[in-house]
């Protein structure tokens, strides 16, 4: 049946679903930069304009039902992992109800997008590729196109812009900073390009490396002059943007993503010679840290601790106190504290608190039975990419997957709007369509 539905044509409900997710995942790309000009300009509509996605999700939520009635294909929504999904929903739902009292209305709503916008879309992108498989087609070419902006655009901040151009589209204290200092050294410009922070593009490129390695590899056809260009502005704005973040969280997912792809796809390529080199090398630049551990560039770059120039609690300091408070708090609240009881819905109460850790965080915000669906979900997407591993989609997510959930351990890297729903997107279109 669903495969009828793919060939028959596509009536208008059908196209306005499609453009809807089409519209989400490349305009979220560039959320951050419109959404603060735009604030600027119209204050009095700020929050519908920060929330232009998540009121898109909605729509394409009741367009996703019709459609899927329509095709007679409502069984798409008995599968195990959507399943899944629906009683982590519903477990936010039942959690706001027994927290009423203690979480703000303001902050619980909020939560409640932060915590299930990235999830929802991945049902709405899994539904419209189970009914249109085609549709691998144009979400590449979407997905494509928006890192190529990004890319390009953190080249221009690196080596033409200002550091602080952002400011000029109402960047600021009140909104997003339009840099940051490592460790309060402006000798070290942190970049954002399109995204929300340095953080989040490291963690976006993450995923864009690992794609384009995958691609690369597994590609079947040669490489044309269009397609030579675009990979070459992919890896070195890749590069580039990841290195100006200065995340070391997602220089080490980086690499790990880039091994992962390079280890399932050229392991058995390698001569132990070449091994041999790798491990030397490797050896070698430990060594070379460690010698030069003293250094502005090792205290500033690696260690983010500047006795000269940095603050007087350093990043890995807050790193490690929230780490162990939230870990506490986990332990001593086994239902939690309720759904925007914890990061940026939580500012918007009067009980504000961070947590710089994406497991600790879902446990803060709907308990241990929350995180350990979080978890099923997590390893069950996983699962299903790594069965399709030699599709490079497939294997480009996956790896990056791995990457982003390291990252997840010092940053709960799927509260940034853009970073999830690119990858949960790309997540249901490698696991939902065709090779």
């Amino acid at each position: 049946m669903i495969k009828k539905a793919a060939t028959q044509r596509i009536e208008v409900i059908d196209k306005i679903y499609i453009g809807i997710l089409l519209v989400i995942f490349g305009g979220i790309v560039l959320h951050a930069p419109l959404s603060v000009g735009f604030s600027t300009l119209f204050p009095a509509y700020e929050l519908i304009i920060k929330s232009w996605k998540e009121i898109l999700m909605l729509v394409a939520g009741v367009l996703m039902v019709t459609v899927a009635y329509r095709h007679r294909q409502l069984k798409l929504f008995k599968e195990p992992l959507l399943i899944a999904i629906s009683i982590y929903a519903l477990l936010h739902i039942l959690t706001a109800i027994g927290f009423g009292t203690e979480v703000s209305l303001q902050s619980v709503l909020a939560g409640f997008l932060i915590d299930l916008r990235y999830v929802l879309f991945f049902v709405l992108v899994y539904v419209a590729v189970r009914l249109y498989p085609r549709l691998r087609r144009p979400f590449v070419g979407v997905g494509i196109a928006g890192a190529v902006l990004v890319s390009v655009f953190a080249l221009l901040q690196v080596f033409v812009l200002p550091y602080d151009a952002l400011k000029y589209i109402g960047y600021g204290a009140g909104t997003i900073a339009p840099y940051l200092s490592l460790d309060q050294n402006y000798d070290y410009i942190r970049i954002n390009s399109t995204l929300r922070g340095p953080n989040s593009l490291g963690a976006y490129i993450v995923i864009v490396l690992a794609c384009t390695a995958a691609w690369l590899i597994l590609k079947k056809k040669g490489l044309t002059w269009q397609s030579s260009t675009v990979v070459t502005i992919l890896i070195a704005g890749g590069l580039v943007a990841l290195w100006a973040s200065y995340s070391r969280s997602a220089l080490i997912a980086a690499g790990v993503a880039v091994a992962i792809v390079c280890g399932l796809t050229l392991v058995r390529r390698i001569k132990p010679v070449v091994w041999a080199a790798i491990a030397v090398s490797l050896l070698v630049v430990a060594g070379a840290l460690f010698v030069a551990r003293d250094s502005s560039f090792v205290a500033n770059v690696i260690l983010h601790d500047n006795p000269t120039t940095g603050a007087e609690v350093t990043s890995n300091e807050a790193h490690l106190d929230s780490f162990l408070d939230g870990f506490d708090r986990m332990v001593r609240q086994p239902f939690g504290a309720g759904v925007g009881s914890t990061g940026s819905a939580s500012l918007l109460g009067d009980k504000p608190l961070i947590i710089e850790n994406q497991y600790f965080y879902v446990a803060h915000e709907v308990g241990w039975l929350g995180l350990l669906l979080f978890v099923m979900i997590i390893i069950g997407v996983h699962t299903r990419l790594w069965d399709r591993r030699n599709d490079w989609l497939a294997l480009g997510v996956f790896a990056s997957g791995i990457g982003l959930l390291l990252i997840n351990v010092l940053l709960p890297i799927f509260v940034d709007d853009t970073v999830a729903i690119i990858w949960w997107g790309l997540a249901a279109l490698a696991i939902a369509s065709r090779r």
